[in-house]
């Protein structure tokens, strides 16, 4: 049976000629487009969810491709660091304006709010284990300096954690946990 409303509605067309919209309330045909176009709007909405919740892993990686550098060689675990410290303070000049904008006795934004709190997770990762893709290795290297911004040619790429202490450990994709 066709699942997309495009599909189902080509297909009563055909059947009914011009009298779609001269379909009886619960019939088979208006029945098969209900459910049809729930099912289009059930799929985009899914599809919503599942990009804004990749969306931090995309921008990480693409901070972090825009930060290559030009010679493509492996990255200590120092130049590593340094490179999460950086993303890790990327919205400080921000969060310092909204804090200077906001008057004595007011509550704090809302986008103030988030900034800290995506800061303070963010810090609260890295010091347990903060997931990149493995710029110690040239192979990847290579991989994400021709990477499009897609996410499903991410699997492509070997991650790693890094945390605070310089521990280096393997890791998977997609990001899960502290894997």
């Amino acid at each position: 049976m066709p699942s997309k409303l495009s599909k189902v509605q080509k297909h009563v067309t055909k059947k009914k000629g011009s009298k779609i919209n001269s379909l009886h309330e619960n019939s088979r045909d208006a029945k098969r487009l209900r459910n049809a176009g729930a099912r289009d709007d059930r799929v985009a909405r899914l599809g919503a969810v599942r990009e804004k919740a990749n969306r931090q892993w995309l921008e990480r990686v693409f901070f972090l491709q825009d930060r290559l550098p030009d010679t493509l060689h492996p990255l200590d675990v120092e130049a590593i660091q340094a490179l999460i410290t950086e993303f890790l303070k990327r919205n400080d000049k921000e969060i310092e304006q909204l804090k200077a904008e906001r008057r004595v006795g007011r509550p704090p934004s809302t986008r103030f709010t988030m900034l800290e709190q995506e800061k303070k997770v963010e810090g609260k990762e890295y010091e347990s284990g903060f997931w990149v893709p493995n710029l110690r290795d040239e192979e990847t290297l290579t991989r994400l300096d021709g990477w499009k911004g897609d996410w499903i040619s991410l699997a492509n790429l070997r991650f790693l954690r890094v945390d605070a202490g310089g521990l280096v450990k393997e890791s998977q994709f997609p990001p899960r946990g502290a894997s």
